[in-house]
């Protein structure tokens, strides 16, 4: 619609408008109407032509820096005052000891990250709508703990987080510091679990969710990238390589060991909740995923003495999809989707967590080149 207003203003045939341009406009417009607009305080960053990844192809998304704001310290609601959530809405699930937050992703659609507090831990929860990668951050770097923005720029259509401490720049799907006083520093993720919200609620009923009183002026029941997360013909921004093995924006879920993924498709969890148990890298991997429920996990198999433990499902969710109990091992242990032993002889204990999310699959075939699918 936009794109014939503007057409109808300037004649066609006479100028091209890229889907760049136009996506400018729509931010910028966005920006004027509902976004903070930046203060013009952030400092600048003393080493802007310092970069890890390929600066010509770092673009600017639109609004600037900070002209999407992200959200510190939101308010959270109870699980009953969910109006405003669908059940097939998607959240991104966190649980930390006794509390659990559900960050939905109609928040982080226009704020793309939350930096909360959970039971004592500094998280940020970081999302692209672009890639559709929501992924947890540590918000503590060399001890000191810092808060994320968003920088308005983006590498490979993803989003480019900064750090308020330091003033650098990360790649969120890299999971490092790409630019600035901290290059090179890995970035320490937390599992989420990204499902929709009648499977989150439906486990964890006591869970707080992010209330729709976050100080800004937003519509959360309105979608703003139009058609983008259906239409796979719809890429904004430039990305390379294009791996078409599979579609645009298929939702994978991803593992990365040592800068290498492996992916594992919705479509080989089709007939209830099940379980690949897989070796990737010479590490044992337990990946478990329900196509209905919409969630796929994963977990290293071996514990941190050594132990290599086998997997089934555990009977309570075959029974009962909406129990948190996912697994059992060869010890009589009981796991929940977090990986946390609720019971046996480990009980209080988790299994170790693999550096892993779900995005599109366009997304992981440019930062992860070649990465193998996995295939029953």
């Amino acid at each position: 619609m936009l794109y014939r207003k503007v057409e109808a203003i300037l004649g066609k045939g006479r100028i091209r408008i890229t889907m760049v341009f136009i996506l400018f406009i729509t931010l910028t417009i966005l920006a004027c109407e509902e976004v903070e607009m930046p203060t013009g305080n952030s400092p600048v960053n003393p080493n802007l032509n310092q970069w890890d990844i390929p600066r010509d192809q770092v673009f600017d998304g639109g609004p600037g820096k900070d002209g999407i704001p992200a959200l510190d310290n939101p308010t959270l609601s109870n699980a009953s005052e969910s109006s405003y959530l669908s059940d097939d809405d998607l959240v991104l699930g966190y649980k930390n000891g006794i509390d659990m937050v559900a960050y939905p992703h109609k928040i982080l659609d226009w704020h793309e990250i939350i930096n909360d507090k959970v039971n004592g831990q500094a998280i940020a929860v970081t999302y692209c709508p672009l890639t559709g990668t929501g992924i947890g951050w540590d918000r503590t770097i060399d001890g000191a703990e810092t808060t994320f923005g968003v920088s308005g720029l983006l590498y490979n259509s993803n989003l480019i987080p900064y750090d308020r401490k330091t003033d650098s720049n990360w790649s969120q799907i890299r999971l490092d510091c790409v630019n600035g006083v901290l290059k090179g520093n890995m970035v320490q993720t937390f599992p989420l679990v990204e499902t929709t919200w009648n499977t989150w609620r439906s486990m964890y009923p006591e869970t707080k969710l992010i209330s729709i009183s976050t100080g800004f002026n937003r519509n959360y029941n309105r979608y703003p990238y139009g058609d983008y997360r259906t239409n796979n013909n719809n890429i904004i921004f430039p990305f390379q390589p294009n791996d078409n093995r599979l579609g645009t924006k298929e939702r994978v879920h991803g593992i990365i060991i040592d800068k290498v993924a492996k992916t594992y498709r919705f479509g080989s969890f089709s007939n209830g909740t099940a379980l690949i148990e897989d070796l990737f890298r010479s590490v044992p991997l337990v990946v478990v995923g329900n196509k209905d429920r919409n969630f796929i996990v994963s977990f290293k198999s071996t514990l941190a003495n050594g132990t290599v433990l086998k997997f089934e499902i555990a009977p309570e969710h075959n029974q009962d999809p909406s129990s948190p109990i996912i697994l059992i091992d060869d010890q009589g242990n009981k796991w929940d989707i977090f990986g946390v032993a609720v019971s046996g002889p480990l009980k209080g204990q988790k299994l170790l967590s693999t550096t892993s999310f779900i995005g599109y699959w366009f997304s992981w075939g440019a930062f992860y080149p070649g990465l193998d699918i996995y295939s029953d």
